[in-house]
């Protein structure tokens, strides 16, 4: 029933002009119209949708909030630390970062957070061979 449905991701956010500065500016989402009458603006993301939600004192997610599937995890990272993003780096047991990407089985992941301190991915699927 629901698998056809569009999926929007609700993000709660204290400060809306720095969240917007931030995935506008640094990440090169465009608002789908303005601001709703909530106050929420609104994003398309290759068939889902991204809504950064006005709410005292946000709500953070101690999770991975929002992950992006891309090919070539180096060139992204790449791009968007010359956008001023700042990616997470971990040397843990069974989670170890080499130039911040980290392999976990068939997938390659890199981290970093959005100004309400939301984790957001980046991840490939790892080459085979």
């Amino acid at each position: 029933m629901l698998s056809q449905a569009r999926i929007t991701t609700m993000l709660p956010v204290k400060d809306m002009q720095r969240a917007r500065a931030f995935y506008e500016g640094k990440l090169g989402f465009r608002p789908d119209g303005g601001a709703h009458v909530d106050g929420r603006y609104e994003y398309e993301c290759d068939g889902a949708r991204i809504a950064l939600i006005p709410r005292e004192g946000g709500t953070k997610a101690e999770h991975t909030a929002l992950s992006f599937e891309v090919r070539d995890i180096a060139g992204r990272i790449g791009e968007l630390q010359r956008a001023g993003v700042v990616f997470e780096d971990y040397d843990l047991p069974g989670l170890k970062t080499v130039n911040h990407v980290c392999v976990l089985g068939s997938e390659k992941a890199a981290w970093f957070r959005d100004p309400e301190g939301n984790y957001l991915c980046l991840h490939e699927e790892a080459d085979e061979g």
